[in-house]
């Protein structure tokens, strides 16, 4: 499996308040093929990282308009298909209100580029859709805003709920392997041995 990382920068917004935020967006494939976990931000920068290989598809681990705001021009520059999870189909419409996305995700999808399979983990809390993408033969799993390096992702906003995100993360990602690799939507990379002891000093904070 080939696997890069481009780091794109712009602005998050919800709730009528913006943040400047870095974004990573993951290359999943070989060198025939790819696909892109998170169009964040910069449509030109993200194509260069695909550069000749075919472009499978765009997977969105939720919503929310910073994972979300270069996906259409990659689309439709590279003639592929968009997924997210239509419990965030109304985080999409804020962004596209007149274009919809084109495939659904759903808990225990398998996708497989490049002779690498990817399964779908629906992790709700950051948001209604949000989803993971674990890949059990390289021991990586991509979490989105749903697990960082030292916490969850961010709750307390529309949507988004403190006690259905650590139910997640407890159900479908402290499950995993100890050693499996964490790659996050923003910053550094973890492993869940490094943050599952922590769960029971996070349930016990108040959203």
């Amino acid at each position: 499996m080939r696997l890069d990382r481009v780091v794109t920068s712009g602005i998050f917004s919800l709730d009528g308040q913006d943040f400047e935020v870095d974004n990573n967006v993951w290359l999943v494939g070989d060198d025939t093929e790819v696909v892109v976990i998170d169009a964040a931000h910069d449509a030109e920068t993200i194509l260069a990282g695909v550069a000749d290989r075919r472009l499978k598809g765009i997977l969105s681990t939720h919503g929310h308009n910073d994972h979300i705001n270069a996906a259409v021009e990659v689309a439709t520059t590279a003639g592929c298909p968009i997924f997210l999870h239509p419990d965030d189909a109304m985080l999409w419409d804020v962004v596209y209100p007149e274009h919809r996305f084109d495939t659904d995700l759903a808990h225990g999808d398998q996708l497989t580029v490049g002779g690498t399979e990817l399964k779908v983990l629906h992790t709700p809390g950051h948001s209604p859709g949000g989803c993971c993408l674990h890949v059990p033969s390289q021991g990586i799993v991509f979490t989105g805003d749903t697990l960082f390096s030292g916490g969850p992702g961010a709750t307390g906003r529309s949507f988004s709920s403190y006690d259905l995100i650590l139910d997640s993360i407890e159900a479908h990602l402290f499950s995993l392997p100890s050693e499996t690799t964490v790659h996050t939507g923003h910053g550094d990379s973890t492993s869940i041995g490094a943050e599952s002891p922590s769960l029971s000093e996070w349930r016990s904070k108040q959203d």
